[in-house]
């Protein structure tokens, strides 16, 4: 589970990953226990498809990170070039500066000379909100925006035994649309998009369905948000839910709506809550406190005064004394 709370040092989001990259793959690390083979995740979060001559100055002046890396691709990449990256986290925010949206992009042209094709991934309960702001910006620019209800989402997490997953992309490129690492942290293995038909089984040798409740208690461990559960539209500031630990915020990029406020709460380094993983101290029984009730000491004083509340995740937890750990 996730709590608000007192902002926690760097440290706790810049721990030893469990996964390690080899020759672009993710590994992950032996301790105790070896790990089952790769899971399949079925998300059932949206996709939405903007695309256009105009696309990347778009959504630049909407989100928090810098779009524009996207808009280079294939070619012939000099030793010079870093090659462009596949995928990008990002928020869009309000003109307060608050979370409305949580999303990854996704490149999908290949080369510079190809008209920008970006998949937006986005909570499925705001696709049709996401698409109305997006077209509310949209004016005269020739950009399309249509939501992509042939596609399917997985999230993969590797395990010991299942090799480079990077080499499955030359192999099953007819049936993926993209298979690149989760932008946000290399703990969160790989994300899958094909189309609805295919079966992700038969793209990564070895692996199984796992369970959806398994990959949330996953990223909960690892103090990773994701949907409108962990980040409410309008409510949190996007440093407080490690915005800038996941590689989702340029600072340099220029003007973006709600970017004022952003930058100065950067610019001064005062974030005075943030989201951490949360364990408490025994089994509980379900469904015993409400969502966003306050987390208490042992002591009984507040965890974090006044910001220390726990928030909706996959499982209810019922204890308003709770201890915080680093997991």
């Amino acid at each position: 589970m996730l709590g608000r709370a007192g902002a926690a040092p760097p440290g706790l989001l810049r721990r030893r990953p469990l996964w390690l990259g080899a020759g672009g793959g993710l590994r992950w690390r032996s301790e105790g226990a070896p790990p089952p083979p790769a899971r399949c995740f079925p998300l059932g979060r949206a996709l939405l498809r903007v695309q256009g001559p105009e696309a990347g100055p778009f959504l630049q002046g909407l989100l928090t990170n810098d779009v524009m890396r996207l808009l280079w691709g294939g070619g012939a990449p000099s030793p010079q070039t870093a090659p462009p990256p596949r995928a990008l986290y990002t928020h869009a925010l309000n003109v307060q500066g608050r979370c409305l949206y949580e999303l990854i992009l996704y490149r999908l042209h290949e080369s510079q000379e190809e008209e920008p094709n970006i998949l937006v991934e986005c909570d499925s309960t705001v696709l049709d909100s996401l698409q109305k702001h997006l077209k509310l910006y949209k004016i005269r620019r020739k950009v399309n925006i249509v939501p992509c209800v042939d596609l399917s989402l997985w999230a993969i997490i590797p395990g010991e035994q299942s090799g480079d997953i990077s080499s499955i992309l030359d192999k099953c490129a007819d049936k993926t649309l993209v298979l690149t690492p989760d932008p946000r942290a290399e703990v969160m293995g790989w994300r899958l998009i094909t189309k609805k038909k295919e079966n992700p089984l038969e793209i990564v040798p070895g692996s199984h369905i796992g369970n959806i409740r398994d990959y949330h208690r996953h990223r909960y461990k690892q103090g990773i948000a994701e949907g409108v559960n962990d980040i409410p539209p309008g409510v949190a500031l996007p440093l407080e839910s490690n915005l800038a630990y996941m590689n989702g915020i340029s600072f340099t990029k220029g003007c973006y709506i709600g970017q004022e406020l952003t930058a100065r709460t950067h610019h001064t380094g005062v974030i005075r809550k943030r989201l951490l993983p949360v364990q408490l101290s025994a089994p509980l029984p379900l469904g015993s406190i409400p969502e966003g009730a306050a987390i208490l000491t042992e002591s009984g004083k507040s965890a974090a005064p006044g910001q220390g509340v726990l928030q909706k995740g996959p499982w209810e937890l019922g204890q308003t004394r709770a201890e915080w750990r680093s997991l």
